[in-house]
């Protein structure tokens, strides 16, 4: 290979940055660890392995962030979304996967691909400053060697916090006789979630018992920060008795056809396979001790003899200071051959991950070739999660961030109508700011295709 880009890690970030830079006829050479060795959270020996959860979350693309930023992604020719796509399984409006499906088709079309080069290996050292063009890719679960070569070159700045895994029942097992089928407020299909109610006793039954549970130790070293978007459930419960009942337990827009009475809390459980054998309980990533999880998950009205295919586990996740460390191409400043994308720059999810690894490799392809990147516009989901990366305003307090509105540029708050102006908001608010993505997102392609 005479110019060439190397990526270590091929989760998702990883696969997309691999995939962007192949179809540009760019030789690409994939390092990944696995079979070889796995993270606590991996199993398979597939890429892009899906571990918490199998949603890619809301798919509407005219009033969500996320959906954007599917859209975007969509449009751009992503692999990972069209993986997603052609192996999705019924969620209501969200956008969720077969996991092994989804993980198998990802990787038979990279094998599938010419100038893509295979390497099992774990890196261990950093790339030399007269290396070819990197991109580090490992990921939230990055190996403990290289995370040492990582802050030995980076002056110690990163941080971590801990990310929780949600327990997985198999259907089954699920008394029908007290849950049922339905999508909060009949969103999508009826099939799509099944609910099982909890009366007012219950629920504070089941949240005193989630409080007293025994927890998985950390060890002595380790001081464990949570992101606020994923939060296991009984550090929901430790924040007020009331909290599930305003996350992933809230009752609204159920109907239980089994019951007169209205349920007083809901735990839905969502569909974790193509075949629905399995089913993942919805908010319910946990550090409770195995044992425990078994006991008091099954408490839940419809549960009380179910069996688990999979349950909650725990998992350090590491993230750099990307607005310290990187330029705006996603290059380590004191290193510009090596580039960083995906969640150890800061993105919060898997799409987001997914995204941030389709802007590096088109980075990286412009860049190989000594030519300057174009810029996504900041108006755009692609580029508000960059900016996100690359906002220096309170680098001490830089956390992991997932795609919303809140990180794009102000919409204008009014609208001229008739010569008269009014407020947008609400959905008409969300939707200018999808409107106003897309429209500058397709006018960037057609910039940096021209």
């Amino acid at each position: 290979m005479d110019k060439f880009v190397r990526i270590i890690g091929a989760g998702l970030a990883g696969c997309e940055a691999a995939w962007q830079l192949a179809k540009r006829g760019i030789d690409v050479e994939l390092v990944e660890m696995k079979p070889q060795k796995h993270s606590p959270a991996h199993k398979k020996n597939s890429f892009a392995e899906l571990v918490c959860s199998n949603s890619f979350r809301a798919d509407d693309f005219e009033h969500n962030a996320v959906g954007l930023m599917h859209q975007e992604m969509r449009l751009f020719g992503s692999l990972i979304m069209d993986c997603a796509d052609k192996t999705k399984v019924p969620a209501g409006g969200a956008l969720a996967v077969d996991r092994d499906g989804f993980s198998n088709m990802v990787t038979q079309r990279l094998k599938e691909q010419k100038n893509i080069h295979f390497v099992t290996q774990e890196i261990t050292d950093f790339p030399a400053e007269n290396d070819a063009l990197t991109i580090i890719a490992t990921g939230p679960l990055t190996s403990e060697n290289f995370i040492k070569a990582i802050l030995q070159k980076t002056d110690n700045q990163s941080l971590s916090f801990y990310d929780a895994i949600a327990p997985v029942v198999f259907k089954e097992s699920i008394d029908f006789s007290k849950a049922w089928f339905q999508s909060r407020y009949d969103k999508g299909d009826k099939f799509d979630y099944i609910n099982c109610p909890l009366g007012k006793e219950q629920y504070y039954k089941f949240v005193d018992e989630l409080l007293k549970a025994e927890k998985m130790p950390f060890h002595d070293f380790e001081e464990p920060h949570y992101f606020d978007g994923c939060l296991p459930i009984e550090v929901m419960a430790e924040r007020g008795a009331d909290t599930l009942l305003f996350g992933p337990m809230k009752p609204v827009g159920l109907t239980n056809p089994n019951s007169a009475e209205n349920p007083y809390a809901v735990v839905q459980l969502r569909q974790d396979n193509k075949e629905d054998t399995l089913r993942n309980i919805v908010g319910f990533q946990t550090k409770l001790k195995h044992g425990e999880q078994t006991r008091i998950f099954k408490m839940i009205p419809g549960l009380e003899n179910a069996e688990f295919a999979r349950l909650g586990g725990i998992h350090k996740n590491t993230f750099i200071k990307s607005p310290l460390l990187l330029d705006k191409f996603l290059r380590l400043k004191k290193q510009p051959n090596v580039m960083f994308a995906g969640q150890i720059t800061g993105c919060e999810g898997y799409v987001e991950s997914a995204n941030v690894g389709m802007t590096a490799g088109y980075f990286a392809s412009k860049l190989v070739q000594n030519k300057t990147p174009i810029i996504p516009p900041d108006t755009t989901a692609t580029g508000a999660m960059l900016g996100h990366l690359s906002d220096a305003t309170d680098i001490e307090n830089y956390q992991p961030m997932n795609i919303n509105f809140g990180i794009f540029p102000l919409i204008q708050g009014e609208t001229t109508i008739n010569g008269k102006f009014r407020k947008i908001k609400g959905a008409e608010r969300k939707a200018a700011y999808c409107e106003r993505a897309l429209r500058d997102f397709k006018q960037w392609l057609e910039l940096i295709n021209a």
